[in-house]
């Protein structure tokens, strides 16, 4: 069982333009979040999936392995099937490229509950919600799950939805919420077959491209982890990852 994984790095970004290369106390950071990769136990090889040059030679500077993609393509997991059109492997992680406060050991996590889980197509990870804030935030995506730990749905919307009461700041008292990490773990055959699927009507509406496996009838079995991170996507989140580097035991060169 041979398992890669794969960081996807698009140059473009409306919030944060060139962002793989981001400065984070010295090093950029699809270097942090390839370094973090690396530290997974189950991984047997990382690569970077890059669609611009720019970012190629930064990874190349660092010794990385950098495979180029199309700036065409749709998804992060779209970038990972090109990947896996190329590179023998029988899985591929989905590791984010804006995460470098990633743990790896989420990473191993998501690995195996896939390798335990033979029926399913992919896995992934929650986490529960603990505040107000992030549950009525949309920039944290909600997931539901069924009695057997697989994915129902995904929603920048608080679902399910609590009838009993009006405020959703008093849901987390009356129903257990998850909170979506985005790294997905994917069976090789399952990963080309998402990436031949057309976007689909709810990935569409929620801008969340794991619900296109959901609309295909793919199962996604889901663990949950203890872990958290911090996705970055402005200059205050990266302004918050370096204060969290600079007060961390997380070396930081």
């Amino acid at each position: 069982m041979h398992i890669v994984g794969v960081i996807p790095a698009r140059y473009a970004s409306q919030r944060l333009p060139a962002k793989p290369l981001v400065d984070l106390l010295g090093k950029p950071m699809v270097q942090r979040v390839y370094e973090q990769a690396q530290k997974a136990r189950l991984l047997h090889e990382v690569i970077v999936a890059t669609d611009d040059e720019r970012i190629a030679n930064v990874v190349h500077s660092f010794g990385g392995e950098v495979i180029m993609t199309s700036p065409d393509i749709r998804s992060g997991s779209d970038r990972i099937a090109a990947v896996a059109e190329e590179v023998r492997g029988d899985m591929f992680v989905n590791v984010q490229g804006d995460e470098p406060l990633l743990n790896p050991v989420m990473i191993d996590q998501a690995v195996q509950t896939l390798l335990d889980s033979p029926d399913a197509h992919i896995a992934t990870l929650v986490k529960h919600i603990e505040s107000a804030d992030e549950l009525t935030n949309p920039n944290v995506v909600k997931a539901v799950l069924d009695s057997t730990m697989h994915a129902l749905y995904f929603s920048r919307s608080i679902v399910p939805h609590v009838r009993e009461h009006n405020d959703p700041k008093n849901w987390l008292a009356q129903h257990t919420f998850y909170k979506h990490i985005g790294l997905y773990v994917y069976r090789r055959d399952s990963l080309l077959k998402y990436a031949s699927l057309p976007e689909s009507p709810l990935e569409k509406a929620e801008k969340l491209e794991q619900l296109r496996a959901l609309e295909a009838g793919m199962k996604m079995k889901v663990a949950i982890t203890e872990f958290d991170s911090i996705p970055v996507d402005t200059q205050a989140d990266v302004e918050n990852v370096i204060k969290f580097l600079k007060e961390s035991s997380i070396p930081i060169n």
